[in-house]
């Protein structure tokens, strides 16, 4: 693997008096997908969140293009390129889509708003039909496309994606890792935080498996897929 973008060293944090990561390692290199994978409560999301500044690590280090990023803000963060699109969307519901789309430019690239705007226009043309309605209106499909769409707004370095399939049909599923796949081929990094496991390694070039707080497994897709052990007991395939 070449030199990661971003690197995680022993974190651990979680909430009040409560653990949740307890030393996790973890890297994505320049261009690859690398998923995150495990069942509900096992730190995904807090793991997102703690790369992300939203909550501080109570311990261990994260390097992002060489950087050490782990008492960073949160806008310095987005600033260096390191973007999250969170699970359950989190669009503004009273905001039309094109409104939505431009506060993902409000910390980074705000002076190419306007090709940035059009680059999401040309990959997610329904955003483009619906550009006046409010968010709120939209079905969660296309409320997916326009949170990963307001991702993109800020010219991401490394976009996180945390349950980008959760609540989608399968048809819209199919959709979206075809979605991930065209990013991917475009040379962008990719952090796939997911239940979705079958679908998440076929796409991904290496995995990290969390149960309650650690990695328990790491490696290639092929290597996770092969171990009869951990695809009954931990992947459910």
């Amino acid at each position: 693997m070449s030199e990661a973008l971003l690197s995680v060293r022993g974190l651990r944090s979680g909430y009040g008096a409560v653990e949740v990561l307890r030393g996790i390692d973890l890297d994505v290199a320049p261009g690859e997908i690398v998923a995150l994978l495990g069942s509900n409560g096992a730190g995904k999301t807090t793991f997102n969140h703690t790369v992300s500044a939203l909550v501080p690590a109570r311990g261990g280090s994260i390097r992002f293009d060489g950087e050490d990023i782990t008492g960073a803000h949160y806008r310095a963060v987005v600033g260096r390129g390191l973007l999250h699109v969170p699970e359950g969307r989190k669009v503004f519901p009273n905001l039309t889509v094109r409104e939505n789309l431009e506060l993902g430019s409000f910390a980074r690239a705000r002076a190419r708003r306007a090709d940035n705007l059009e680059r999401v226009f040309s990959i997610f043309p329904r955003l483009r039909e619906r550009s006046t309605q409010l968010a709120g209106t939209m079905s969660g499909g296309e409320q997916q496309m326009l949170a990963i769409g307001r991702g993109l707004m800020g010219e991401p370095r490394l976009l996180i994606l945390d349950e980008p399939s959760l609540g989608l049909s399968p048809l819209l599923v199919e959709e979206l890792f075809g979605l991930i796949g065209r990013l991917h081929a475009e040379g962008l990094a990719i952090l796939l935080v997911e239940q979705n496991v079958a679908q998440s390694l076929e796409i991904a070039q290496r995995a990290y498996v969390l149960e309650n707080g650690s990695v328990q497994f790491s490696g290639s897709s092929a290597e996770l897929l092969a171990t009869d052990r951990l695809r009954q007991a931990y992947l459910g395939v």
